[in-house]
């Protein structure tokens, strides 16, 4: 049996797709980064530590991947889904602690959404990125 050929969605139906999950995933980046700063300067108990010494060491990869997610690269994108993965299971262990439960509900849902809008955004982009080259 011969494979059929994949059909790409067309250039209509892919650009404001792209648009939305690129505007939808900056949202949920910049909100992960708001989260995790109010959450460290006003509600965490810390016990003596430095408020921003924690967030320091808890926002760089974000500030690493940020120039890539703020010029729309597709790859700076598909890296985020990688490191954003890190922050789901440190949300999913704040969330089992009763004092920290709803942030770490917060920074699970915050993670999620910014998973899947990067991942969308990446594959639909290439696709465009495909059809206007001609495919």
């Amino acid at each position: 049996m011969a494979k059929k050929p994949k059909v790409l969605p067309s250039i209509e139906w892919l650009e404001p797709r792209v648009q939305l999950m690129r505007v939808l995933s900056l949202t949920c980046f910049l909100g992960l980064i708001g989260l995790l700063c109010v959450y460290y300067w006003v509600f965490a108990n810390l016990h003596g530590a430095r408020p921003w010494v924690i967030l320091l060491i808890e926002l760089v990869p974000l500030l690493i991947l940020l120039p890539g997610m703020l010029k729309g690269s597709p790859r700076g994108h598909s890296f985020i889904c990688f490191v954003v993965n890190l922050y789901v299971i440190k949300g999913a262990l704040a969330a089992f602690d009763s004092n920290r439960q709803v942030f770490g509900l917060l920074e699970i849902t915050a993670s999620i959404a910014l998973f899947i809008s990067a991942m969308l955004f990446v594959r639909w982009r290439y696709q465009l990125d495909r059809r206007l080259a001609g495919e």
